[in-house]
């Protein structure tokens, strides 16, 4: 069987490297200037997400040996922040896709998922029964509006207020450039985890109405602990975009954080629904039946018409 997607060795970021295919396997050769190069193959079986980072370089061969292994490749920035692209192996399941295309289609269970979202980040039975998607939205105002008052006191800056503008980039305050820096950051991370997955990074529950919109949901979950604080951190910064970048790179314990957004999308889409992977080459398509849900594919089912 495949390792889960949520089992933290099966992520693999790579840059300045060249990937190919020899008669052996999969491999990545790093050069240096002390040791010359150096050929390093990859457990292409063991991988659910391969992340490719600047200054790497992959063959059609090496791609369709992750295809057939049923890895995820993506292309990130540095570190594996920003998703730029991203190939989806033919046998990467839709189970996952099917549980968020469900729960997105109804309103019930898409409120029920995005209340789950909120009592994530301020704590179970913070949300009271019946309370609806404005008053979540409106108690979320509030809760992120009392933590930048706790952080601009803390750092003695004053009043602070969060704005996002890239028609005024350059007059806005570090504070708001590093925020927006670590955020965009933060949202490749979780970009590339949902690909992994197999979900929609478009079917959003909080979100709505942008190709994004998973992703901004999900990225939501991290902020209070991740971003604003590093952003208030760097408030006497000459520089906080790059400062934030590289801050966040440095700091962010990537794959460990990848596995915890798999575990979390898991929880809101099907709780307590197992998290085994079928095994790819095992897998047959199933046929869609309103009534009985899946049926076998493969089969005829002419004696039923």
């Amino acid at each position: 069987m495949l390792p889960r997607v949520a089992d933290s060795l099966s992520f693999l970021y790579l840059d300045v490297v060249r990937i190919h295919q020899d008669d052996t396997g999969v491999c990545a050769e790093v050069t240096s200037d002390r040791r010359g190069t150096e050929t390093v193959y990859l457990p292409t079986a063991a991988l659910s997400c391969v992340l490719l980072g600047p200054g790497t370089s992959i063959t059609a061969r090496a791609l369709a040996t992750f295809a057939r292994h049923g890895t995820t490749v993506v292309v990130t920035g540095s570190g594996g922040v920003r998703t730029y692209a991203a190939a989806l192996p033919d046998s990467l399941t839709t189970t996952w896709l099917d549980h968020q295309a469900r729960a997105w289609a109804d309103d019930n269970r898409r409120l029920t998922v995005a209340t789950a979202m909120y009592e994530k980040r301020f704590g179970a039975g913070s949300v009271e029964p019946g309370t609806s998607l404005a008053q979540l939205r409106g108690f979320e105002g509030q809760r992120v509006k009392a933590h930048y008052r706790i952080l601009a006191k803390q750092y003695r800056i004053g009043r602070f207020r969060r704005t996002y503008d890239p028609a005024s980039w350059d007059t806005q305050d570090p504070v708001n450039l590093a925020l927006s820096s670590a955020n965009t950051c933060l949202y490749g991370i979780v970009h590339a985890a949902i690909l992994a997955l197999g979900c929609s990074p478009a079917l959003g529950f909080v979100h709505n109405g942008n190709q994004q919109a998973f992703v901004y949901d999900i990225a939501d979950l991290y902020k209070a602990d991740l971003t604003i604080p590093l952003a208030f951190s760097l408030h006497n910064s000459t520089n906080p975009e790059a400062e934030a970048r590289r801050s966040f790179r440095d700091g962010l314990r990537l794959f460990k954080l990848l596995p915890r957004i798999i575990t979390d999308i898991q929880d809101l889409l099907a709780p307590g629904t197992s998290r085994e992977s079928p095994d790819p080459e095992e897998q047959l398509v199933d046929l869609w039946d309103p009534v009985t849900g899946p049926i076998p594919g493969g089969n005829n089912h002419a004696a039923n018409a």
